[in-house]
Formats: structure tokens, C-alpha cells, sequence
């Protein structure tokens, strides 16, 4: 997960959220078993694998961007319009606003 380092603490743990669920939709396999505690109370399971949190400059992550589109390396993203969104339609609309090179990009899961 790279973070545009400008954010504020919320938002850094909001984009982080929204990416890891991209990844996680994308690649299910990701996921372990349920825990289980003494009681036998059940819990949700959890990514099998450590999650890396970067964070970068605009200017890095236009490239980090770019990087993925010339590799064909399939991402999730978290554009800055989406902060003023309220539901799953209105941030595709609003992504869908903006070329490619133009995505004023906070978070680029990979």
C-alpha cells in the first residue's frame, strides 16, 4: 500500500482500508482460517500475509502509477474526490471523470 504522504492520520487509515479490500476481492485466496478463542468463540480471519504501508510525494506516486500501467499490473486506487463521496457508485463516477494520467491519486494498492 502506498500513501500520499500529505494525508491526514483518517484518511491514511481510510485509503489503507479501501485498498486492502481491492486486494483482498481480487486475490481471496489471501485470507486464513477463522480464529477461535478458549470459549470457542469464533472470529473473522484475517490477510495471511504482512501488509506493507508506504507513503510517497505526489510526485512518486504519479510514477508509482505510471509504473503500474506500463507493466500491466492490475491495482487498486483511492482518488482524492472519493473523500467527498458517500457510496461505491458515486467513487466509480467520479474516477471515471478523469483520464488515466490525470487520477489525483492518494493510495495505489498493489
Amino acid at each position: 500500500i502506498i500513501l500520499l504522504d500529505e494525508l491526514e492520520i483518517w484518511q491514511k487509515l481510510n485509503v489503507t482500508a479501501f485498498l486492502m479490500s481491492g486486494i483482498v476481492g481480487k486475490h481471496p485466496k489471501l485470507i486464513g482460517e477463522d480464529y477461535q478463542d478458549k470459549a470457542e468463540r469464533r472470529y473473522m480471519a484475517l490477510n495471511r500475509q504482512p501488509i506493507v504501508v508506504l507513503q510517497s510525494d505526489s510526485i512518486v506516486m504519479h510514477k508509482i502509477h505510471e509504473r503500474t500501467q506500463t507493466r500491466s499490473i492490475v491495482s487498486s486506487i483511492y482518488i482524492k474526490d472519493m473523500f467527498s463521496t458517500g457510496n461505491d457508485k458515486d467513487n466509480r463516477n467520479t474516477v471515471l471523470k478523469y483520464h488515466t494520467s490525470d487520477l489525483p491519486i492518494v493510495g495505489i494498492g498493489i
